[in-house]
């Protein structure tokens, strides 16, 4: 347990700092999975839009510091490559 000031205002914003990470990385795999979910319907135009939002959030996560930038990156070319594979199955 802290017993100075400093270390005692240090565990408090490490908390907040978690909690808004772990919102960050909800709302993440949220766009991920409604992404995935559109592309499971094969319902393409949705699909892009929620690829859209994930990457929108993605970046974001990565800006703020919740997750690496080359996670994100390669979280996004991944989407990608899923979106481009199931269009081109479908033709």
């Amino acid at each position: 347990m802290a017993n100075t000031k400093s270390a005692k205002k240090r565990i408090r914003q490490i908390k907040a700092r978690t909690l808004r990470n772990k919102i960050r990385k909800t709302m993440i795999r949220t766009a991920v999975r409604r992404f995935e979910d559109a592309l499971a319907r094969r319902d393409f135009e949705a699909a892009e839009i929620a690829l859209r939002n994930a990457y929108a959030r993605l970046d974001r996560a990565a800006q703020k510091g919740a997750i690496h930038r080359n996670k994100a990156s390669r979280k996004k070319s991944r989407l990608a490559h899923k979106l481009q594979q199931a269009k081109a199955q479908a033709s």
